[in-house]
């Protein structure tokens, strides 16, 4: 099976600037290159059609280093001429999907995930998007989310003080015509404005990974990632 990929390529990286400021997040210099790499390494990339970079702010950093292909797999660019907020990102990028699914990540966070694990899942949950969950000790820092039967129920605000929580991961199997079911505006959050929306119709399917789990938009985490990665 062949599909296609989407990465999230074009964050701003706020929380990041008093260490990175000259590049996208994804672009962040960790142990020797670029973060955006060692997403692209975990991928199975023998079963991927393409990938699709959802670039913006500094896009021509991301351009310029990766040019039209990564290990003899097509790149495309879907460029943002203003930032469009996640939904509106993956929204622009669905448009150059050419097979029947999808797997979207965002690229400031790396999740090792078991893919053809998480195919079968999505493939028999019958539902237009499963997404990857992590059980993380101490969700602070993150909203959680309640699953029953692999289908997610509820999303929960972030809370002080829980012990452990199922999290977003951030990792989404997606089928093409999902582009029906996104909202008609240009600007959104994919995460607040699409999946928040959807629980409540049963449209989203969930798989948990125990894999390696980090995030790099805060400073104490990029650093960790750099002994990580090294």
């Amino acid at each position: 099976m062949k599909f296609d990929v989407i990465i999230l390529a074009g964050g701003l990286g706020t929380r990041l600037a008093s260490v990175v400021n000259d590049v996208p997040k994804p672009m962040a210099p960790v142990a020797g290159k670029p973060f955006l790499d060692h997403i692209l390494n975990a991928l199975p990339i023998e079963h991927i059609h393409s990938i699709i970079l959802a670039v913006g702010h500094k896009s021509n950093k991301v351009i310029e280093y990766y040019g039209d292909e990564f290990k003899h797999t097509p790149i495309v660019y879907s460029i943002e001429e203003e930032p469009l907020g996640t939904g509106g990102g993956i929204g622009l990028a669905i448009k150059h999907v050419t097979q029947d699914s999808a797997l979207i990540l965002n690229g400031d966070t790396f999740f090792d995930v078991n893919y053809e694990e998480f195919w079968q899942t999505h493939k028999y949950s019958n539902r237009p998007i499963t997404l990857a969950l992590k059980q993380m000790p101490s969700p602070d820092r993150y909203g959680t989310v309640l699953m029953e039967k692999n289908i997610l129920v509820k999303f929960q605000e972030k809370q002080k003080n829980m012990p452990t929580g199922l999290i977003n991961g951030g990792c989404y199997w997606v089928s093409k015509d999902i582009s029906e079911l996104l909202p008609k505006t240009e600007k959104y959050s994919f995460e607040k404005d699409f999946l928040e929306v959807s629980v409540d119709k049963k449209h989203l399917g969930g798989y948990i990974s125990d894999g390696l789990f980090i995030d790099i938009g805060i400073p104490e985490d990029y650093e960790r990632a750099q002994h990580i990665f090294a």
